[in-house]
């Protein structure tokens, strides 16, 4: 478990940025936090990989630079994580990219829901490291769900998962449905309480509809 914003950076700037709801209003300033925060995961995540020294030529000679041995798979489930994604992308820029479709399904009548997912367009996941990413992980069933159906098509190695908020019963049930060694997660900040419709709060708000605006139900 990595908290980046329990230590004092620029990173909860961009943060507090993405909560304030005057702010907000800004949707390119709002995409644009979301990428920023998704290069500081990016470059906190690039520590724990592994590196292999190789010799570079320069025009005045030769030095050894330790570089990644293998890039990731960065995967992202749409549409409210293509900022974060992209944030991440944009350090990993040599990576395999994975896109996922998978939403809540509202019952008629109640605050019930269901994950549905529709497609995972995908390259080969055996034995690669995945980072997941989205903006929040609030009961967790998403993220299960999605990990369940990766797992399905293969085997691997490790996976990161990325969130811009989650709520500690979302971290809970993670753990609780996915035992095993090969989960980390990298979050930004992490609140206490989800409402009746499994909102985190104080959150931040739907983070899709605040990137690319309100979607019909």
């Amino acid at each position: 478990m990595n908290i980046i914003g329990d230590k004092n950076s620029i990173f909860n700037q961009f943060i507090a940025e993405i909560r304030d709801k005057n702010i907000q209003k800004d949707r390119l300033r709002f995409r644009k936090n979301m990428e920023r925060a998704g290069e500081i995961f990016a470059y906190e995540i690039s520590k724990k990989l592994d590196y292999k020294s190789q010799n570079i030529v320069t025009q005045l000679g030769e030095i050894e630079v330790p570089l990644i041995t293998e890039q990731p798979i960065l995967a992202t489930i749409l549409r409210a994580g293509l900022p974060l994604h992209q944030g991440l992308l944009n350090f990993f820029d040599k990576a395999d990219n994975s896109f996922i479709s998978a939403y809540r399904k509202h019952e008629k009548k109640g605050e019930s829901f269901s994950i549905k997912m529709e497609y995972i367009s995908s390259p080969k996941v055996d034995d690669r490291i995945i980072i997941l990413s989205d903006p929040m992980l609030a009961t967790g069933a998403s993220m299960v769900t999605v990990i369940k159906a990766i797992n399905q098509i293969g085997n691997p190695r490790h996976i990161h998962i990325v969130a811009l908020i989650a709520s500690r019963e979302g971290i809970a049930y993670v753990r609780k449905s996915l035992k095993n060694d090969k989960i980390t997660f990298w979050i930004g900040a992490i609140d206490d309480e989800l409402t009746a419709t499994s909102y985190i709060v104080p959150g931040l708000g739907d983070a899709g509809d605040l990137a690319f605006g309100s979607k019909q139900d």
